[in-house]
């Protein structure tokens, strides 16, 4: 069974916006972060309207409410991605807060001079930053995978990588720039046999594809909601439980403590331990509403939408002439992200221009400064798709990218 863009873009108000310039919206930023159905929206204002109340506190009945529609989705977080259960769902703030979490809190309690953690030249920076500094802080070295011309990893030296000195393997499921998906079977297998840790993010992967977390064998998964049709501010980190059950708190204050005395405490258990204060209950709760949403349209079927859309706009965008496109080419290791460069067109030039067209994409080096350097480039002109996207997006695209062309003077469309 097929998805139906144009019947879901109507449970998604913005997408009918006129722009103040005129111009109808053409929203292909989802890689940065996704369009809200009305279900979502409506979920968050209905908190505000008629159950704001802290949570896990109060013994009156918004408060009771308001926690069992928060914990409610503990749950059904850990059944839509089978995780090994509701426990070792942690709600954070997004990707890089969950990233960062791991990183203060399970490396700082692991990692040893000498230990070597071991990334990826790809890794967007949420998943780059956090170690440089945990690595610096303990005296621990960086290594990271080689990406081939196609971007996926090139794992031929993989048991020189991995070694018994690793601690921790750290490592993308998708591409944010070039829309790569990587199989991650062999690293994770590999991990295994050297006795470390895999934390993967999932930030791009999460809200495209179905995710089985137990299936996957990964000791810690991260990725934000706001990526899959939740609020901002909603992130989730999966971790095993046992280990989450071992690592510190990272965050001190209210409802991550057992008891308190003045010069100790004592902590809560699972996951309260690691959710330290107010959190984002009303994201939470249209997080909620988002999952639903996701689950009525099947995450195969918006794999597959991205699929066909992925496959029309590289036909579409290989006609111009003089674009670079990034990524491999085969569509059984791509999701719905094109990344390109116009030749002797700075990509800022191009999303201006687009812009006035009412075309959002992302342009610049999209958090992945090593990535650009190693491709040689200052950046990318990106597009990333969604379940709600359709051929007229591409094809708007595809027109506006003629249009910075005769504004440059170069090179018409091929004919083939």
């Amino acid at each position: 069974m097929s998805l139906d863009p144009y019947q879901i873009r109507k449970d998604f108000p913005i997408l009918s916006r006129i722009l103040p310039n005129g111009k109808p919206l053409v929203y292909l930023d989802n890689g940065a972060s996704s369009q809200k159905p009305k279900s979502v929206i409506d979920a968050t204002n209905e908190y505000y309207t008629n159950d704001n109340a802290n949570i896990h506190r109060g013994v009156y009945y918004l408060s009771q409410h308001a926690t069992e529609l928060f914990e409610r989705t503990r749950i059904k977080t850990s059944h839509f991605f089978q995780a090994q259960c509701a426990k070792a769902i942690i709600f954070t703030r997004g990707t890089t807060d969950a990233i960062n979490l791991v990183a203060q809190a399970w490396g700082r309690t692991n990692i040893s001079e000498g230990d070597e953690i071991v990334l990826s030249v790809q890794e967007h920076h949420s998943n780059l930053v956090p170690w440089q500094m945990l690595a610096l802080e303990k005296k621990a070295f960086l290594k990271f995978i080689p990406i081939k011309e196609d971007t996926t990893y090139d794992l031929s030296n993989l048991n020189q990588i991995i070694t018994k000195r690793t601690k921790l393997v750290a490592i993308s499921q998708m591409s944010n720039v070039t829309g790569t998906v990587h199989d991650l079977t062999a690293i994770i297998d590999r991990v295994r046999q050297v006795g470390a840790k895999v934390l993967v993010d999932g930030a791009q992967a999460a809200c495209h594809m179905p995710i089985h977390l137990v299936d996957m064998d990964v000791d810690f998964y991260a990725f934000s909601g706001h990526k899959m049709l939740g609020p901002t501010g909603v992130g989730v980190l999966f971790g095993k439980e046992e280990i989450l059950e071992a690592m510190p708190p990272w965050l001190g204050g209210g409802d991550m403590i057992e008891s308190v005395e003045l010069e100790s405490s004592t902590y809560a258990a699972l996951p309260a331990k690691l959710e330290a204060g107010t959190p984002n209950i009303a994201g939470v709760i249209g997080f909620s509403h988002a999952l639903d949403y996701l689950q009525k349209v099947g995450m195969k079927n918006i794999k597959e939408h991205e699929r066909m859309l992925t496959e029309y706009a590289l036909d579409q965008l290989n006609r111009i002439g003089g674009l670079q496109i990034y990524g491999t080419d085969d569509l059984d290791k791509r999701g719905g992200v094109v990344s390109f460069t116009m030749e002797g067109i700075h990509p800022h030039d191009v999303g201006s221009i687009l812009d006035e067209e009412g075309v959002a994409i992302r342009v610049g080096h999209h958090c992945c400064q090593p990535l650009m350097k190693q491709l040689s480039i200052p950046g990318t002109c990106r597009a990333s798709f969604y379940l709600y996207n359709t051929k007229e997006d591409i094809d708007a695209l595809v027109h506006g990218i003629d249009k910075v062309k005769s504004i440059f003077g170069r090179v018409a469309r091929k004919s083939f």
